[in-house]
């Protein structure tokens, strides 16, 4: 058992707050936004046991959000960290907010967060809130890193070589399916991508072993607009 075992019962309980929630994003184990201007940015962190650590996270997650959440699983004897005074009051002090998650993944507010002292990291909100909102639905489950994260970089690049499949294709081509396409064919991050003419791409071993690995990025409705939009 990790951490993404309790992804999906914390996510359904900020869903039900009327958050929009998401995993893995900028070193966040969930970032959640819910609607306005500007929208309220909530960051929860996830371990399987309330501990120091955990505590240390929601610190340096804490200037780049409105509300901090810790999240763990309660302790099967009663015993852990979670009924401990000292380790709540701190909690309190620092504004946080603590879930706990039964082994039934049932979820239990254990301390409600207080509204913090004024932020002052724009910039790194700011990074949160443009990936978030960027990202399409939500391919990572929260709590895992061992794995490369989907990032909103990542999927419109395979977005752009699932459209190459069958055959080089330009920058332009491929604006239809998203204005990123000629920094990513350019810069080309993950050697998916090959110039074999001028301003002319195709895609490498790599690219298509990519579309393998990650097979949901290949859609055929993406690959439609891009041929449409060439057509034109």
């Amino acid at each position: 058992m990790n951490e993404t075992s309790l992804y999906a019962p914390v996510k359904r309980f900020l869903e039900n707050l009327d958050f929009v929630v998401k995993g893995e994003i900028g070193g966040c184990d969930i970032v959640a936004l819910r609607e306005g201007e500007p929208p309220v940015v909530v960051i929860c962190e996830l371990k399987l046991q309330f501990n120091l650590e955990l505590v240390l996270q929601g610190v340096d997650r804490a200037a780049a959000c409105d509300e901090v959440w810790l999240a763990a699983r309660l302790s099967a004897r009663g015993k852990g960290r979670e009924s401990d005074a000292r380790f709540r009051n701190l909690c309190r002090r620092l504004g946080f907010g603590l879930l706990g998650v039964t082994a039934t993944d049932r979820v239990e507010v254990l301390l409600s967060p207080i509204a913090p002292a004024p932020r002052n990291n724009a910039r790194r909100r700011s990074r949160l809130v443009d990936e978030h909102q960027r990202r399409r639905g939500d391919p990572v489950a929260g709590g895992g890193s061992r794995n490369p994260i989907m990032t909103a970089y990542r999927q419109s690049a395979l977005a752009c070589a699932a459209a190459m499949v069958d055959g080089p294709r330009r920058p332009r081509d491929l604006k239809a399916l998203t204005p990123l396409a000629p920094k990513i064919l350019q810069h080309n991050v993950y050697g998916w991508f090959a110039r074999v003419d001028r301003g002319l791409y195709d895609l490498t071993d790599a690219g298509r072993a990519s579309l393998v690995r990650w097979p949901q990025a290949s859609h055929d409705e993406s690959r439609h607009a891009i041929l449409n939009a060439s057509a034109i």
